[in-house]
């Protein structure tokens, strides 16, 4: 099998499985909507993969495929740094509301309207302790 039909039918199975996680909810759209376009890029290249060698030859790349290696190692990097960048976001607001439901629990427990000790937590004496202090 050549190299290119492998491509293509991979590009296509890649955007099948896009489509099914997008029907079933567990990708977000915005996320898809990059994918998919990256999909129905790469699909049509693996049947014709010369369509990008002038592309190529005009930015001084010697073939179509590097181009599309390069581009594709690019593509990654941005996507890690996307999702490095999502994860230290959702880590400080996963922090921020960690120490909003500490201050509700211990303004709860100093007004009596919340049990001193609870079995879900195992710090309810560390809160106590802030309580009274």
């Amino acid at each position: 099998m050549r190299l290119s039909v492998l491509t293509s039918i991979t590009g296509l199975l890649v955007l099948g499985y896009i489509l099914e996680l997008l029907r079933r909810q567990q990708l977000r759209e915005k996320y898809a909507a990059i994918w998919l376009a990256i999909g129905l890029l790469v699909a049509p290249l693996g049947f014709v993969p010369d369509l990008l060698d002038p592309v190529a030859r005009s930015l001084g790349v010697a073939s179509g495929v590097s181009l599309v290696l390069f581009v594709g190692f690019v593509l990654v990097l941005l996507v890690s740094l996307h999702l490095s960048w999502e994860t230290s976001r959702l880590e400080a607001e996963t922090r921020t509301l960690a120490e909003d439901v500490a201050l509700i629990r211990a303004h709860l427990v100093q007004q009596g309207g919340y049990p001193s000790t609870s079995p879900r937590t195992e710090d309810s004496g560390a809160i106590e302790a802030q309580v009274n202090s």
